[in-house]
C-alpha cells in the first residue's frame, strides 16, 4: 500500500468501531488530518475567512498588539465531517492494544489522561488475535 492509501484507510472504514488498527493506520490518518488543517488555514486565510482576534495587552513597559487566528467555516465543517472515522480508528487503536474503546474517556482528564491515550496509540499492538479480532499483521491487512 501507498502512504496515500494508509492515509485513508479510515475514511474507507468510516464508522467501523470493531476490529484492530495497526499504528500505522493511525498515525497515516493523523498525518492526513494535520496536512489537511493546515491547507485549510491557508486557504482560509488567503480567502479572509478566518477569525482573527486582536487585543492589546499594557504592562509596565508599555502595550503590545496579540494576534490569535481561529479556524474558520472550512475548518469546522472539515473537523465536523472527520469526527466519526477519527474516533473509529481510535477506538480501533485501541483494541489492538486490547483495550476497550471506553478508554478514550480518558481525554476528559486534563493532562494526564491525553498523556496516557498518546501512549497507547504510540505502543505496538498485541501479537496474535485478541479478544477484539485477528492481527492485522498476520492477516496481512493492508498489504494489498
Amino acid at each position: 500500500m501507498t502512504i496515500l492509501d494508509w492515509m485513508i484507510l479510515p475514511l474507507r472504514r468510516y464508522a467501523r468501531f470493531n476490529g484492530r488498527a495497526r499504528p500505522r493506520e493511525y498515525w497515516m490518518f493523523v498525518l492526513l488530518v494535520v496536512l489537511a488543517l493546515v491547507a485549510l488555514s491557508i486557504l482560509e486565510t488567503a480567502l479572509g475567512l478566518a477569525v482573527t482576534e486582536q487585543w492589546v495587552r499594557t504592562g509596565p513597559w508599555g502595550a503590545s498588539a496579540i494576534y490569535r487566528t481561529h479556524g474558520g467555516p472550512l475548518t469546522g465543517l472539515f473537523a465536523l465531517g472527520i469526527l466519526i472515522p477519527h474516533l473509529a480508528v481510535m477506538v480501533r487503536r485501541l483494541h489492538d492494544t486490547d483495550r476497550s474503546g471506553w478508554w478514550l474517556l480518558l481525554g476528559l482528564l486534563p493532562l494526564l489522561g491525553g498523556l496516557l491515550l498518546l501512549i497507547f496509540f504510540i505502543i505496538g499492538g498485541t501479537r496474535g488475535p485478541n479478544r477484539f479480532g485477528d492481527d492485522p499483521v498476520e492477516v496481512g491487512e493492508g498489504a494489498t
